[in-house]
């Protein structure tokens, strides 16, 4: 959570729509979408997947609302749904890419254009990672959770949490590198 004003009135929110306040759901929907959205769009790289991702999230808290015993970690909570989802998705994709593959043959492997900007070139080089890692700097830099927050979001220990977050530093500082290099 970003502050502590936030978090009890994230809280309060969650409490109320345990109680079937239709109204605290739709804030809760309206506080929460957009960081939902951004976080599946830097998973998936797609706005209708996104949106779709999203949209079967809140379905899926709908649902369990009522059986979260704690009104504290709805953001963890929340956060392990879409994580789940957005997975569920990329598997889903890479089947039908194998398929496709398949079918076709190899696709073509051209290059695309080089980017010009350092963020530009960092965005790129990150999709290039696989869904864990680019999930995991997500949750770090974008939504900025600690290493506690991502363990428990991801189901992991935080041990693990610190030697895949160096992996993928170390990974992505490679990659730059390389492409830095020619």
């Amino acid at each position: 959570m970003r502050n502590r004003a936030e978090q009890i009135e994230n809280e309060l929110l969650v409490i109320r729509c345990q109680q079937g306040d239709s109204e605290a759901y739709s804030k809760l929907v309206a506080k929460w979408q957009r960081r939902l959205f951004n976080y599946a769009y830097k998973v998936t790289g797609s706005k209708s997947a996104s949106w779709d991702i999203v949209q079967d999230t809140w379905y899926a808290v709908i649902k369990g609302l009522r059986k979260l015993d704690d009104a504290s970690v709805f953001g963890f909570w929340v956060f392990r749904i879409l994580s789940n989802k957005c997975n569920d998705w990329l598997r889903k994709q890479q089947r039908r890419a194998r398929l496709s593959d398949e079918l076709r043959g190899r696709a073509n492997n051209s290059q695309a254009p080089r980017a010009d900007s350092a963020a530009d070139s960092l965005e790129e080089t990150i999709e290039k990672l696989s869904p864990d890692r680019r999930i995991l700097l997500a949750l770090r830099y974008k939504e900025e959770f600690d290493i506690a927050q991502i363990a428990q979001i991801l189901n992991i220990p935080e041990g693990t949490v610190k030697s895949r977050l160096h992996r993928t530093l170390e990974k992505l500082r490679q990659l730059m590198e390389r492409r830095q290099n020619g």
